[in-house]
């Protein structure tokens, strides 16, 4: 099974994906707009793979373009079922990919699902004030900014505010 957006499609994560998401998340330039800072071996994603299986307060999908190339992956963490919200993250890995419109779609894709089939009603993230683009594709699939951690994040040798920005099911939304 897989969800399909316009541009992108969500499926499982499988055990294949794993060289892969190693391979991004060991990449500084993926990175530096990800909480993870410290270099991930095979054997690490592989426990973390196991872990989630089991998870029932996560999941996390793989984004394909529509030819079937895995190009990153998007999830909900601490999935609070009685609350009905879950946290979103994405990571294009792809790099190629950037800019074109997938991580949009993603969002977009995965946000129908969480008030369409999950019965989520409030989804939240976190992004870094020096990830601007990310902000902006935030925005246009609904978010809106809830807060400001000052200075939570050091990168780079200095310190960066961690922007908290929301989405409620019955928000007007770009599908």
């Amino acid at each position: 099974m897989s969800i399909q957006g316009e541009k992108v499609r969500l499926r499982a994560i499988e055990r294949s994906d794993i060289p892969t998401f190693v391979r991004w998340f060991n990449d500084p330039e993926v990175t530096q707009y990800l909480k993870m800072f410290l270099p991930m071996s095979l054997a690490q994603e592989e426990r973390w793979f196991e872990a989630q299986l089991d998870d029932r307060d996560r999941s996390i999908f793989g984004i394909e373009t529509a030819e079937g190339k895995l190009i990153g992956n998007i999830g909900l963490h601490d999935i609070n079922w009685k609350d009905r919200k879950a946290t979103l993250g994405i990571t294009i890995g792809a790099k190629e990919h950037w800019g074109q419109g997938y991580g949009t779609d993603a969002i977009r894709t995965l946000l129908r699902f969480c008030f369409g089939q999950m019965n989520l009603h409030r989804i939240s993230l976190s992004v870094w004030d020096y990830n601007p683009r990310a902000m902006r594709c935030y925005e246009k699939c609904g978010f809106q900014v809830e807060g400001r951690l000052r200075q939570a994040h050091f990168h780079d040798g200095q310190y960066h505010d961690e922007i908290i920005m929301a989405i409620l099911e019955n928000d007007e939304y770009r599908m």
